[in-house]
C-alpha cells in the first residue's frame, strides 16, 4: 500500500469516528446541525476572497451536511488576542502564530487534538521541528501546523524602475538595500525602506534583523530557563542601520507607526520600496490589500556575518478547550478538510487550487513546508498547472532560501518580549539622539524579569 493510500484510508476512518461524535451531541444550531464558527480573513479582504471561501464552504457542507460553517473575520494581533480569548469572542477554529502557542499551551488554553491527529493518520508526516510548536510538556498535540515561512525582502518593482534600479537584480547585501532605499526615496519621495514598529511586529522584525546579522536575543539554558541577550552586536547593528537610513539618508518616509496590516497596505499602495516580512505575505497583499502582482518582487533577506541566519515561523489551526464535543469534532473535520488535505491528498490539493484560481486568488506563494520534504514536493507537483503567482519575480527567494540557515523564533515569553522591543524601534526612528545601548540594556533587564516570571 502506498503512503498516499494509507493517508486517504486513515482520513476516511477518522471521518466515521468524528461523525459519530457529532451525532452524539446536540452542538450549536437550531436546525439540528452543528454550527461551526471558523476564522476567515482580516477585515477588508476583497470580495473575490470571500467568493472562493463560499465555494469551499459549500463543498465542505455538501460532504458534511450535519455541519453549518459560519465564517468570521479574524486577524491575530498580539495586544488584543488575550482579551478576545478570555472573553470567548474568538471563532471555534482560529489560527495563532507559533510564538503564541507555547504561552497558550502553558496556560491550558488550547484543545488537545492528539487522538484526532493520530486517527487522521498524518502525525508522522509533519516536519518534527514544526510539530514541536504544538506539542505540550505532556507530549500531546494541541493544534495543527498549517503553514510556515522564512523571512524575505519584499520590494516594489515599479519604484525600482522609477529610481533607475533593475528589478530583476534586487539587493543582496544590507549596503545594497541602503543604496537602493536612498535612490528610491530621492527619485520618488516614497519610503525606500520601512520597518514595522507596533503591535509586537516591531520587536518581531528587529529580532529578524538581528538574526540576519548573527545575533540571538535569548539563550536557552537547557533547564527550562532562558537568559536574555537582546543587547548583542547583531541587534545593535540592526538598530544602527535603521538609524542611518532615517537620520543620515532620510529614506524611511514619515510614517513610523506601522504593524503587519498597515505596512502591507502602504506597500500595496506603492508607498514603500522595500520591507522585510514572511515569505508567504504575497497572498494577503493581493487578496486583502489590492496589490498589483506586476509590481511585486521577492528575494531573500541579506545575511551578514558567520552566524547569520534567516528567521522563520508560521501559524497553527487551533480550538479552545471550552467548546463542546460536537463542535470539536466538527472543528477537526474542518481543519483537516480546509487546511491539511490539500497538502496530503492530490484530489483535495487540485480542488483547493481550482477554487482559488476561479476566484483570482494566489496559488503557489512561497512557503516553508510544514510536512516532510517528500510530501511537500509531491503536493507541489499536484498543483503545478494551477500556479498563478509571478514565480519569475520571486526567483531571488527561490534561488537563495535553501542556502540560508533557518532560525526559529525565541521560545521564552516571545510576544511579550516583542512588545518590549516595539518602543525601541520607534525611538530610533523618531529620536535622533536615541541611545541604543541604554535602550537595549534596559530591554535586557525587562525581558529577563519576564523570563523569570517576575
Amino acid at each position: 500500500m502506498t503512503m498516499k493510500s494509507r493517508k486517504v484510508i486513515a482520513a476516511g476512518a477518522a471521518i466515521v469516528t468524528l461523525a459519530a461524535l457529532v451525532g452524539c451531541t446536540a452542538g450549536g444550531s437550531g436546525s439540528g446541525k452543528t454550527e461551526l464558527r471558523v476564522a476567515t480573513f482580516p477585515p477588508g479582504a476583497d470580495a473575490a476572497a470571500y467568493e472562493a471561501f463560499a465555494e469551499q464552504e459549500a463543498q465542505f457542507e455538501a460532504e458534511n451536511p450535519d455541519i453549518d460553517v459560519v465564517g468570521v473575520e479574524y486577524e491575530w494581533k498580539g495586544p488584543t488576542f488575550a482579551v478576545q480569548l478570555a472573553a470567548g469572542s474568538l471563532p471555534d477554529v482560529f489560527t495563532v502564530p507559533f510564538t503564541d502557542a507555547k504561552t497558550l499551551l502553558e496556560n491550558g488554553q488550547l484543545m488537545d487534538v492528539t487522538a484526532e491527529m493520530d486517527a487522521l493518520g498524518y502525525t508522522d508526516s509533519f516536519n518534527p521541528i514544526i510539530l514541536d510548536a504544538v506539542t505540550g510538556a505532556d507530549g500531546k498535540y494541541y493544534g495543527f501546523p498549517r503553514q510556515a515561512y522564512a523571512m524575505g525582502l519584499h520590494y516594489n518593482r515599479d519604484l525600482f524602475e522609477a529610481a533607475g534600479l533593475d528589478p530583476d537584480a534586487p539587493p543582496t547585501t544590507w549596503d545594497e538595500v541602503r543604496e537602493a532605499a536612498k535612490a528610491i526615496s530621492d527619485a520618488t519621495g516614497k519610503a525606500g525602506f520601512m520597518e514595522m514598529t507596533m503591535n509586537n511586529t516591531g520587536g518581531w522584525q528587529l529580532v529578524a534583523a538581528s538574526v540576519a546579522r548573527g545575533g540571538s536575543i535569548q539563550q536557552d539554558d537547557g533547564d527550562g530557563t532562558y537568559t536574555s541577550t537582546i543587547n548583542n552586536p547583531g541587534t545593535v547593528a540592526a538598530l544602527e542601520y535603521l538609524q542611518a537610513l532615517r537620520w543620515e539618508d532620510d529614506s524611511l518616509g514619515s510614517n513610523f507607526l506601522l504593524d503587519w496590516g498597515s505596512i502591507n497596505q502602504e506597500f500595496a499602495a506603492g508607498n514603500i520600496g522595500m520591507y522585510t516580512s514572511g515569505s508567504d505575505v504575497y497572498t494577503a497583499l493581493v487578496r486583502d490589500f489590492g496589490l498589483n502582482p506586476d509590481s511585486y518582487g521577492l528575494t531573500v533577506m541579506p545575511l551578514e556575518g558567520d552566524d547569520a541566519g534567516v528567521l522563520g515561523g508560521g501559524d497553527i489551526a487551533v480550538m479552545s478547550p471550552s467548546i463542546d464535543a460536537a463542535t470539536k469534532a466538527a472543528g477537526v473535520k474542518w481543519i483537516d478538510w480546509y487546511y491539511m488535505q490539500k497538502l496530503l491528498n492530490e484530489d483535495a490539493a487540485k480542488r483547493d487550487a481550482e477554487a482559488l484560481v476561479a476566484s483570482d486568488q494566489a496559488v503557489g506563494t512561497p512557503v516553508l513546508p510544514v510536512l516532510d520534504q517528500a510530501t511537500y514536493e509531491e503536493s507541489q507537483q499536484w498543483i503545478a498547472e494551477y500556479v498563478n503567482v509571478p514565480l519569475d519575480q520571486m526567483s531571488g527567494f527561490f534561488d537563495g532560501i535553501f542556502a540560508q540557515t533557518p532560525v526559529g523564533e525565541p521560545k521564552g515569553s516571545t510576544q511579550a518580549i516583542y512588545a518590549l522591543l516595539d518602543p525601541i524601534v520607534q525611538a530610533v526612528l523618531t529620536d535622533p539622539n536615541a541611545d541604543i545601548d541604554a535602550l537595549l540594556t534596559q530591554a535586557d533587564k525587562d525581558a529577563q524579569a519576564l523570563l523569570d516570571g517576575n
